[in-house]
């Protein structure tokens, strides 16, 4: 294990808290830094960074390589599938510009909070058919690929393609199948696909098997048929890939898709598949201390992040001390304001109402937040504010607003509920590419993971997103669910400029966590100097006091609930209690952090791929 390094500075006391007297810095990492000069592939499972770096040895960018990444690790159920959701940043190095992909699903026709609520359910369900957007991820790896990469869709697919034909399953999926298998019994494509000994003790592949999925092979090839009958007829490059794209969503891909989800109770319709389109978008961003940070927008969590920020500008975190009692109880009431304003103000842009979104970034209305901090006591009744004045605005939901505190109940003692802890890890995984002419992709796609409802014969898990909705307007205005309309997902790639150049690509796995912890490795390497192995391997914190995203009926807030470090000290432990916290500690609170950092002083890539899990890269 990771040996943690405690310096005591002093002990100067301050409002009755220690004053910088706690520094866990990382004495060295459990893995090395990665580095590279020509390209850098890094994601969640090793096959998949392999599929990333053989599209960088045929001679694609970082876009080519980012998607075949996705490709890879929806086949190989790395907690998402094809029938999931895509969301990217790209840096643009012919255009010096940040560029957003918006590939998430849309909830399907008759999908009203009427019909949920008709069927006794306060949300959407998370697991089944009825959970499910339309897929995003096919529509985005086609788009981005098209768009932004350089080889064809045939070449990108290879490396996905053979895994499909059959690969050696490591554990976590298998496991995660044989844990998951009643549900998966209920649907009979699942069960034909996961539980390949059916009717023994173990039901699921064993880790090392070969795993074979030949309904999801036919339907790629399929979409690669469809791209080679193009170029033959004299289509180029980018209209061959998007003929690829509507063989999928409009072509026999699309009309099994439908069969075999309404066959299982799914309400999406032909019409939603054909209907539906990728987004190209202008991210949202902020100034911290010269380092512009950019996020996709509200219909994402990403600027939870850029309203902390904005928050914690406020205050001198540097001397505060790493991890210090101050530190995180600054970090954690800047976190509770930000995730506050996500619960009630975020939701899918395209929709009325209109969000707040420039009054929730804005610098004053972060100062106004960041007064209402207590220094002395966690505010177990953080609700959202009101961005509305910062835009010229009068508040329309202000009756909202005054009820919305009610839906947070103070809880007594440290236990946190396992399905309360699962709901709120529940994971994706990250995609990371960079190469030497400047392409940069931070990709965090999602959905349909295991236990997977598989539409039919396509071999395609379905989307569980549908849960991220609302169908009650006191809780978020914006995003009740609707007909085509997108949820707000937790979903939040994440890329940083300086000095007009590229600076930091990152993204996390881990639902509600995510912002949580690409703010702390973000802060890591910017106030505390460290390297970008050691930031996504650092002790960070979690806080519960947030609305789940993901999960059953109850999805209230955890007031004072705080996930530390299993190193911290006594003294700081008993400060944070008498400040009104319920403690828990793991040894991995980092979560499973992927990064690349560019060292423009001698040209080279640096690569940090987390500790956590099976998450691993590779770099020339």
């Amino acid at each position: 294990m990771k040996r943690i390094l405690f310096i005591v500075l002093g002990m100067v006391l301050t409002n009755g808290l220690s004053a910088q007297v706690f520094n866990a810095r990382p004495e060295g990492t459990q893995k090395p830094v990665l580095h590279g000069n020509q390209w850098m592939a890094i994601t969640g499972k090793p096959l998949a960074a392999t599929a990333g770096s053989m599209i960088f040895q045929k001679g694609g960018n970082a876009v080519d390589a980012a998607c075949a990444m996705v490709a890879a690790t929806c086949t190989m159920w790395d907690v998402l599938s094809w029938g999931g959701e895509t969301q990217a940043l790209i840096y643009n190095p012919k255009t010096g510009k940040v560029i957003g992909i918006n590939a998430l699903g849309v909830a399907p026709t008759g999908a009203t909070s009427e019909y949920f609520k008709g069927n006794g359910m306060n949300f959407p369900p998370e697991y089944g058919p009825l959970a499910s957007v339309t897929p995003g991820t096919p529509g985005g790896i086609c788009t981005m690929l098209a768009e932004y990469g350089t080889l064809s869709l045939k070449e990108v697919l290879a490396p996905a393609m053979k895994l499909a034909e059959g690969y050696p399953i490591e554990a976590q999926a298998a496991n995660s199948m044989e844990r998951g298998k009643d549900m998966i019994k209920q649907w009979p494509y699942s069960k034909a696909v996961f539980l390949t000994h059916l009717g023994q003790e173990r039901e699921a592949p064993e880790a090392g098997e070969i795993f074979k999925q030949a309904d999801l092979l036919e339907t790629l090839k399929k979409m690669v048929e469809a791209e080679q009958q193009a170029l033959k007829k004299g289509k180029t490059r980018k209209e061959a890939i998007y003929a690829a794209h509507d063989r999928f969503y409009k072509g026999d891909i699309a009309k099994e898709f439908v069969r075999g989800c309404q066959e299982q109770g799914g309400l999406i319709t032909a019409s939603d598949l054909a209907n539906w389109k990728v987004k190209i978008e202008e991210p949202l961003s902020v100034n911290y201390k010269g380092i512009e940070v950019y996020k996709l927008s509200q219909w994402t969590q990403g600027p939870v992040m850029l309203q902390a920020l904005n928050i914690l500008e406020n205050f001198d975190l540097k001397s505060m001390g790493y991890n210090s009692t101050r530190y995180i109880h600054t970090l954690y009431q800047a976190m509770n304001l930000a995730f506050a304003d996500r619960d009630f103000y975020y939701g899918d842009p395209s929709v009325p109402p209109e969000e707040p979104i420039r009054g929730l970034l804005s610098k004053e209305y972060a100062k106004e937040r960041a007064k209402t901090i207590n220094e002395k006591m966690n505010n177990s009744k953080a609700s959202p504010g009101d961005p509305y004045p910062f835009e010229g605005k009068v508040n329309p939901y202000q009756e909202y607003l005054k009820q919305w505190t009610q839906t947070s109940v103070q809880r007594k003692g440290n236990g946190l509920d396992e399905k309360f802890l699962q709901s709120f890890w529940l994971g994706t995984t990250s995609v990371e590419a960079a190469d030497k002419d400047g392409w940069v992709v931070s990709i965090t796609p999602s959905g349909g993971w295991i236990p997977a409802c598989i539409a039919g014969r396509t071999g395609i898990g379905m989307s569980q997103r549908m849960q991220s909705f609302v169908t009650d307007p006191k809780l978020n205005p914006y995003n009740v669910v609707a007909p085509g309309k997108q949820p707000r997902v937790t979903l939040t790639p994440t890329l940083a400029m300086k000095n007009g150049k590229p600076f930091l690509s990152f993204a996390v796995q881990g639902g509600d966590s995510q912002d949580q912890n690409l703010l702390q490795f973000f802060l890591n390497m910017v106030e505390f100097g460290m390297n970008v192995q050691e930031a996504t391997e650092a002790p960070n914190i979690n806080t519960f006091q947030l609305h789940l995203s993901l999960g059953g009926e109850n999805r209230k807030p955890q007031p004072g609930a705080i996930l530390l470090h299993s190193s911290t000290p006594e003294f700081i432990r008993k400060e944070l209690l008498n400040m009104g916290y319920r403690m828990s500690f793991d040894e991995r609170t980092s979560g499973p952090i992927n990064a690349i950092y560019f060292d423009w002083k001698h040209g080279s890539l640096w690569g940090g791929s987390s500790n956590h899990g099976e998450d691993y890269g590779i770099g020339w």
